[in-house]
C-alpha cells in the first residue's frame, strides 16, 4: 500500500466515524458506540434500527424503534464495582471491574419491575436470556477491565456481562465450564423487554 492509498484511506475512516457521530439522534461530537441498549428503554440517543449502519444487529435478529447507545467514556463514568470470579478459560480468580448491569440500565432509563426480561448478545451472535430480577440479584456487572487492563474486542471485551460465580449459591457448586451460561463476553447489545 502506498502512502497516498493509506492517507485516502484514513481520511474515508475519519469521514464514516464523523457521520455516523452525526447520526440523528446522536449528539455532536459523539465517539463510537460499543454497547446499545434497546427495546423498553425510557431514553433515547439514537435513531431506530438501520439495516444498512446495523449490519451486525441485522445478522442477530435485533431490531427496535428506541436506543441507547453508550461509548466507551460514558461506560467509564457510571461507578465501577470489582469481583473476582474464577475465570473458566484458565481455572484461575481474576479481578474484573466495570459498572454494575443495573446502573447501565437506569443510565439507560429502563424500569426495573417484574417480568423485564433481556438478551444479552455478543458479537458472535451468542444470546443469553436473562430476567432482570435474576441480574440484580447476581449483582452482574459490564466488565471493562481485567487485572487492571481494559478488555479488548478479539478477546473478551470490550465489554463482558458477568458474575461473580464463586459467591453465588446458583453458580459456586457447578463444574467452572457450567457457571458462565448467562456472560456474554464481546457484549455489544442489550435488548429490553417486559412481559
Amino acid at each position: 500500500m502506498n502512502k497516498r492509498d493509506l492517507l485516502a484511506g484514513a481520511a474515508a475512516a475519519g469521514l464514516a466515524s464523523a457521520a455516523w457521530a452525526a447520526a440523528p439522534g446522536r449528539p455532536s461530537g459523539a465517539r463510537p458506540g460499543l454497547l446499545t441498549v434497546s427495546g423498553d428503554v425510557g431514553r433515547v440517543n439514537r435513531g431506530p434500527f438501520d439495516p444498512v449502519r446495523d449490519q451486525m444487529m441485522g445478522k442477530h435478529g435485533i431490531a427496535f424503534s428506541r436506543a441507547w447507545v453508550f461509548d466507551a467514556p460514558a461506560l467509564r463514568r457510571l461507578p465501577a464495582r470489582t469481583i473476582e470470579p474464577t475465570v473458566e478459560y484458565d481455572g484461575k480468580k481474576h479481578r474484573l471491574s466495570g459498572p454494575l448491569l443495573a446502573d447501565v440500565l437506569a443510565a439507560a432509563g429502563v424500569n426495573a419491575g417484574d417480568g423485564v426480561q433481556l438478551a444479552l448478545r455478543a458479537v458472535d451472535g451468542y444470546a443469553a436470556p436473562v430476567a432482570l430480577a435474576e441480574a440484580l440479584q447476581w449483582r452482574m456487572i459490564v466488565a471493562l477491565d481485567m487485572d487492571g487492563t481494559p478488555l479488548e474486542l478479539g478477546g473478551l471485551g470490550p465489554q463482558w456481562a458477568v458474575y461473580e460465580a464463586d459467591t453465588l449459591a446458583a453458580f459456586r457448586d457447578k463444574p467452572l465450564h457450567e457457571r458462565f451460561a448467562a456472560c456474554p463476553w464481546g457484549l455489544y447489545s442489550i435488548e429490553v423487554r417486559r412481559g
